[in-house]
């Protein structure tokens, strides 16, 4: 393949090597936190344990396989925009191998060890930390830009929401079930002897399968989005720019936006939109002589791009700027054509992840199982703990993957657990010492990650 033509025998090794953990990054994530979808089912004899792994996976795998055409690539590349993927693509090979191997060494390790003591931990967490620690590394040596804070805010805030949303809705929904439905045995703990009812068997069966589909979907993404960072920084010359991108159109498309500009600051003083339209008049510029095997050509194109983006969200999020919602919208609108130009997913990448997802899902489930079931309350999970918790998660990370906010998973369905416990017995039927292994996975992760990330980094950088 063209790709490869200049890429020495080692570069190559270490790029399958790049992509192998990526693969073993999302198996592992698989099997880490699809057991939180598989264990309700399991736990409560609705499906039996292969029979619910092979369901899962294939529901994960679909999740993931479809999100693009659902949602688009949004959770994908908001894990990209956290690093300074301009600056890194500029760098040398050498430099993009040490800081993938350190970033996705110390999210294995980290997913690795906790899944192997049975700690319900985030893979979320994982990732993001170990991309903030590579990223800090990279502007500490490189004194180039850094982790994109703002956007690690934004993910920051929804991993740290979600599981207090999920808790208390759960609580809602279990004292509403229990005010409408006078069947007590839809409130009853399994038993070793029978299996639950058939309408409760469907019930579970469906709130598993949403879980798995909208943990594929944005987990699935998490994993895409850190495949997109190597290849951006392994093959830049392909992955800068989408190499299908028709230079005729995209001026046009650069003209609709340099009229929507001039529009708009003759009506008002704006910085964001003068820095744009200036951003746009060179970005017309720079196309009319580019040359699509130059590099530098189009990481500055790239950056043009990127540029109007960032402004862009920068006016969306702006409640005392002076432009009317009207021209906001026009301008996002304008800019969606221009955007899957640096925001694209080849489809092999899409089914890669996929496939690494949905077969890691069906193994190693057990050891979550077991905690989820037994060990978050002091009473077993009963049906209508296992149903609520599921469809309330799968609603959380559904309308997160729609906005483009990754979250945990397996925070997320755990505090729905818990919030299930509190609604039957009260907060004494919640037990300390699990809580407590679970709230410090979730306190240890990120600070773990950042510095696990970083050092690696520092060592690897060593050899380049």
């Amino acid at each position: 393949m063209e790709i490869f033509q200049s890429f020495s025998a080692i570069t190559i090794v270490l790029l399958a090597l790049c992509l192998l953990c990526v693969c073993a990054f999302e198996f592992i994530n698989g099997f880490h936190d699809t057991a939180n979808a598989v264990a309700t089912v399991i736990y409560t004899k609705s499906l039996k344990p292969f029979t619910a792994v092979v369901y899962s996976g294939i529901l994960n795998f679909l999740g993931m396989a479809t999100s693009l055409y659902l949602i688009g690539p949004k959770v994908a590349m908001g894990i990209v925009k956290l690093m300074p993927i301009n600056d890194m693509m500029a760098q040398s090979t050498g430099v993009g191998i040490a800081l993938i191997f350190a970033i996705l060494l110390a999210a294995i390790a980290w997913n690795f060890i906790t899944w192997y003591l049975g700690i319900p931990c985030s893979s979320s967490h994982t990732l993001i930390g170990s991309l903030i620690g590579g990223g800090i590394a990279f502007q500490y040596f490189y004194k180039g830009a850094g982790p994109n804070w703002e956007k690690a805010m934004d993910i920051g805030k929804s991993l740290l929401l979600s599981p207090l949303f999920g808790f208390a809705v759960v609580i809602l929904l279990m004292i509403v079930l229990r005010l409408i439905i006078k069947n007590k045995v839809l409130f009853s703990e399994p038993t070793e002897e029978s299996k639950p009812p058939m309408w409760i068997r469907a019930i579970l069966f469906v709130t598993c399968g949403l879980v798995s589909f909208f943990h594929g979907q944005n987990d699935g993404q998490k994993g895409l989005g850190l495949l997109l960072v190597i290849l951006m920084t392994f093959i830049p010359l392909h992955f800068a720019i989408n190499k299908n991108m028709d230079i005729t159109k995209t001026t046009a498309e650069v003209d609709k936006l340099i009229g929507d500009y001039t529009l708009i600051s003759s009506k008002t003083n704006n910085i964001e939109i003068a820095k744009s339209l200036e951003t746009a008049v060179d970005l017309k510029q720079k196309l009319a002589s580019l040359n699509k095997n130059d590099k530098n050509q189009l990481f500055a194109v790239r950056k043009a791009i990127a540029s109007l983006v960032k402004n862009a969200e920068s006016l969306e999020k702006d409640s005392e700027s002076n432009v009317d919602k009207v021209s906001i919208k026009l301008i996002s609108t304008d800019l969606k054509p221009l955007k899957k130009h640096i925001e694209f997913t080849p489809l092999w990448t899409v089914l890669l992840i996929s496939f690494c997802l949905g077969l890691g899902t069906m193994i190693g489930w057990k050891r979550i199982v077991v905690t989820i079931g037994e060990k978050i309350g002091k009473t077993h999970l009963t049906y209508a703990q296992g149903a609520s918790a599921e469809l309330v998660a799968a609603t959380t990370i559904g309308l997160s993957s729609y906005y483009g906010l990754p979250v945990s998973t397996t925070h997320v369905l755990s505090s729905g657990i818990a919030g299930s416990m509190v609604a039957a017995k009260g907060v004494k039927n919640l037990q300390k010492s699990t809580l407590i292994n679970i709230g410090l996975a979730w306190l240890l992760t990120l600070p773990v990650t950042i510095l696990l990330a970083a050092l690696l980094f520092f060592i690897f950088h060593l050899f380049i």
